[in-house]
């Protein structure tokens, strides 16, 4: 079988009980560390969710689940509030009982194992600290709980600290903390416990913007590091597209896209991921889908447009049937600016700027055409101005086309 990785990076010098047949030293925040290599002892750690369903009452709060959570992977689960996110959590952690199919972790299928005996580990919201303990004890409760050695807690907890960058906090109690460092210790706890699979319930909520953007790409950094299979719940887009190698987007309990976050960003499936994902969000406008000649045009009443003819052969079933256009504000240009995409008759449109919101680098403009309002995210170096006329652009390769009855992607 050859050599298989440890998934966790461990302090230099320690070992598993499987034979240790070489390392790699490597330095995290001025310390060594080794990836430890192993044979005989497999610590895979794939999360797989089969036809999972979470009842309360005559409601579905996640309905039929399906996920593969590969090994190593920061899967994000994404979605507004309700849609089932946490609760899916909650049922991998095996603090929801799940009221049908299946959970493995590994290879083994955990519906039935208690949550102490999955080997995993939880970052909560509240970071559920206690306030009597300093950050010492409560990282060390969990091993302490376990009977783990003091010396081995001492060794865990100690390398912990140095990864995070708090060993000067370990005197102190979580009323002396600010909140990222909070965020840090309770990170702590659940890395000394060595889990397969980290489990995070919306961590940075509770800080300010400034600390979340720093702690993002602090959470990220941990992972690269560790490569702990991680999934990750939040409700923020933002965190989302930022974090995950793969993103889950769901709605009322249903997972509604599964990908990369560049492919959700770019195809997303349906017209409830295309506006949840980007900020601002996606225009929606309605249309029907017009044969032109050789190719197709879409008709929005107020303008038309060109259909990309890298799509034409999706759209033949669509002609003349009513559908939904949809284009990001970052695919729209002020014809009068040096741009990407050069004017034609067949992707330029007429509009009246109705409010303008000066954003630094680039300026948000709320347009009308028509019956039709849109946003776009302008180069601030535009000369438009509230109530003025301004003709824009529209990067058509970019735009997308989605059924007016069941919402799903055309192109």
């Amino acid at each position: 079988m050859g050599l298989v990785p440890l998934l966790r990076i461990l302090p230099l010098g320690r070992t598993l009980r499987s034979k240790v047949v070489g390392h790699a030293g490597i330095s995290l925040c001025g310390g060594e560390y080794s990836a430890i290599l192993t044979a005989g002892e497999d610590f895979l750690a794939q999360v797989s969710l089969h036809n999972l369903y979470k009842r309360f009452g005559a409601v579905n709060a996640v309905n039929n689940l399906n996920l593969e959570i590969k090994d190593r992977e920061f899967m994000v689960l994404v979605g507004p509030s309700g849609c089932g996110k946490t609760t899916a959590l909650r049922m991998i952690a095996g603090l929801e009982e799940i009221s049908d199919g299946d959970i493995k972790i590994g290879d083994r299928i955990v519906n039935r194992v208690s949550p102490k005996d999955r080997d995993i580990a939880m970052v909560f919201q509240n970071y559920a600290l206690y306030p009597h303990m300093s950050v010492f004890d409560n990282m060390a409760f969990g091993l302490k709980l376990r009977r783990v050695p003091k010396d081995e807690i001492k060794k865990r907890v100690d390398d912990a600290a140095a990864l995070l960058g708090i060993e000067a906090l370990l005197a102190r109690k979580p009323g002396q903390l600010s909140g990222g460092q909070r965020q840090r210790v309770a990170l702590g706890r659940a890395i000394v416990r060595e889990p397969q699979v980290f489990l995070m319930d919306e961590p940075l909520s509770n800080l300010d913007a400034k600390l979340r953007v720093q702690t993002r790409s602090e959470l990220i950094k941990l992972h690269r590091r560790l490569g702990i299979t991680t999934v990750y719940v939040t409700h923020d887009q933002v965190e989302a597209m930022t974090m995950g190698d793969r993103i889950a987007v769901m709605k009322d309990g249903v997972l509604q896209q599964c990908a990369p976050p560049m492919e959700i960003y770019a195809r997303p499936a349906n017209v409830f991921v295309a506006g949840f994902i980007g900020t601002p969000s996606m225009n929606f406008l309605p249309a029907t889908l017009r044969k032109d000649g050789d190719g197709y045009r879409v008709d929005c009443g107020a303008f038309q447009v060109a259909a990309p003819t890298a799509q034409d052969g999706k759209l033949d079933s669509y002609a003349g049937k009513r559908v939904l256009f949809g284009v990001r504000p970052a695919d729209i240009f002020d014809k009068n600016l040096t741009n990407p995409v050069a004017s034609v008759s067949g992707n330029t449109v007429r509009t009246v700027v109705d409010v303008s919101e000066p954003m630094g680098d680039i300026i948000t403009l709320y347009l009308t055409a028509g019956t039709h309002s849109l946003v776009a995210t302008i180069d601030a170096e535009t000369s438009a101005k509230d109530g003025q006329t301004l003709d824009i652009v529209l990067d058509l390769a970019k735009t997308h086309l989605f059924d007016a009855e069941t919402e799903q992607a055309i192109y």
